[in-house]
């Protein structure tokens, strides 16, 4: 299939809309009537909207707080909601469920028969194409607050109409976020085509005046993904939704540790990202999402809090537009919703305690910065080249050949050859480069920042970093320091 970066003519995305909505019954709602859809959106208050919502947090200079939920029968699923916004959620979710994310609806189904036969759910998330257009809207009535679908589908196109449909207006992901760190067989020809479905829908409703938010998943496989591969990608789903009709876009970054590098990330995400939309000559409101920690947590509550309340300064002193929350019990398995709703009240007490505080520019973030952009676009300039122009076409065969390359992916379509870890000072850098399209000055910093770490240590620059930093925040360190050395 040959993918390329053009919006898609009306003829074309209804066409394939009758294939989309045949795919399963739940597809064949009379709610799904365009016209009826437009009217549902349109009657969703200012206060329910996630994009307007978006944009006075962004206007106020507010972080906002987010967690992630779902389970698989709807009243409970409402309820898990109600308890969320209860404990101050600004934005709720609905994390979808495993089998919907593949696209497996016939055993999400058996899911559910089998949640309500033993009165727990029995599915990681909610199964929203299943329960269908109704049942989604029955969610969004319940509570006050702009809801999305968090998920991780590579083919969220029935997934999409039926969200839509039922008055949502944020939907997560992207055809390479929603893919490399999720599947292992699916082309990412194949996933960028169906998310620009997706962003096609999106855009159809623009054009009808509904504010629809859409957002790429920053953190990618939230394992030590150096900051200039996470906003290469952002910016690249971001520029590929803008060409469909998207005029709302939130690039997302998960936290890496570096206070320093995270917050000049977060800076560099929401400067480039909107360099790069007005110079291909989009309109688009950019906003930005900060992750808390998704790497290996403590299994210790404290200091899981601790970790925690870290992230939420970073997320309030980067001036992060929305934050993704995590709970004391991630190490141990799906949080409750107590302990789901505790994550939310620690994460809004730092970023309330820092809300008029910002990180003060220094020689420090401004290198740190002007390193972000320098290897941002350095990357695009190579995806671009490689298109002849077309970013589509660019970023397929920057993948194939390793141009862009994420860290431990478990996706065939991703070389994985580039391997992380921390310099001296807990930054993320660049140990193996494999094929990365990066230039040999910026591949010297990376080195030299990386010795410098080896000679403290007294080792050479192996592998055994990487798999060091790997465990190390999971046991109560930045660095994965070997035992013998002294730390200051």
């Amino acid at each position: 299939m040959q993918v390329v970066n053009k919006k898609w003519p009306i003829e074309k995305f209804l066409a394939m809309r009758k294939e989309v909505l045949a795919s399963w019954p739940t597809g064949q709602d009379p709610l799904l009537d365009l016209d009826l859809a437009i009217q549902t959106l349109k009657n969703v208050p200012d206060h329910k909207n996630f994009a307007l919502k978006l944009k006075r947090a962004k206007e106020e200079k507010r972080t906002f707080v987010q967690p992630r939920a779902g389970v698989a029968l709807l009243n409970e699923h409402i309820d898990l909601m109600r308890h969320l916004e209860a404990a101050g959620a600004d934005f709720l979710p609905s994390t979808i469920d495993s089998y919907t994310r593949q696209n497996r609806y016939a055993e999400a189904e058996e899911g559910i028969l089998v949640s309500q036969k033993e009165g727990r759910s029995m599915l990681n998330g909610f199964p929203a194409v299943n329960h269908g257009v109704s049942a989604c809207k029955e969610v969004l009535d319940a509570v006050n607050v702009p809801l999305q679908a968090r998920h991780g589908t590579p083919d969220a196109r029935l997934l999409s109409e039926i969200i839509h449909a039922a008055g949502w207006t944020s939907n997560e992901g992207g055809g390479i976020s929603y893919n490399l760190p999720y599947a292992k067989n699916i082309s990412l020809a194949d996933s960028i085509y169906y998310w620009q479905y997706c962003d096609r829908l999106v855009g159809y409703y623009e054009e009808h005046g509904i504010h629809i938010n859409r957002e790429p998943f920053g953190p990618l496989t939230g394992t030590l993904v150096p900051p200039s591969i996470a906003i290469t990608i952002g910016i690249i789903e971001a520029l590929l939704a803008a060409e469909q009709g998207v005029r709302n876009i939130t690039v997302g970054y998960g936290q890496c540790g570096n206070v320093m590098q995270d917050v000049a990330a977060i800076h560099m995400l929401q400067q480039l990202t909107e360099t790069y939309l007005e110079r291909y000559g989009y309109d688009v409101e950019v906003t930005t999402v900060f992750h808390q920690w998704m790497g290996g947590f403590p299994q210790d509550e404290a200091k899981a809090s601790g970790l925690i309340a870290m992230a939420s300064t970073v997320a309030a002193l980067a001036g992060a537009t929305k934050m993704i929350t995590k709970t004391p019990y991630e190490s141990i398995g799906v949080p409750t919703k107590e302990i789901n709703a505790f994550g939310i009240r620690e994460s809004k007490m730092v970023v309330s305690l820092l809300k008029d505080q910002k990180m003060p520019l220094s020689d420090a973030l401004i290198i740190e910065k002007e390193q972000i952009k320098k290897e941002v676009n350095c990357l695009m300039d190579r995806v671009f080249e490689l298109g002849d122009g077309d970013l589509a076409v660019g970023t397929i065969k920057a993948f194939e050949l390793g141009v862009i390359d994420v860290p431990f992916a478990p996706s065939k379509q991703n070389q994985n050859k580039v391997l992380p870890a921390r310099d001296n000072e807990g930054c993320v850098r660049i140990l193996e480069f494999g094929q990365l399209g990066m230039t040999e000055d910026i591949k010297q910093f990376h080195r030299a920042k990386l010795d410098e770490r080896a000679k403290t240590e007294g080792r050479e620059i192996t592998f055994q970093m990487t798999v060091d930093d790997v465990y190390a925040v999971s046991m109560g360190e930045m660095i994965g320091r070997p035992q013998k050395v002294n730390r200051k």
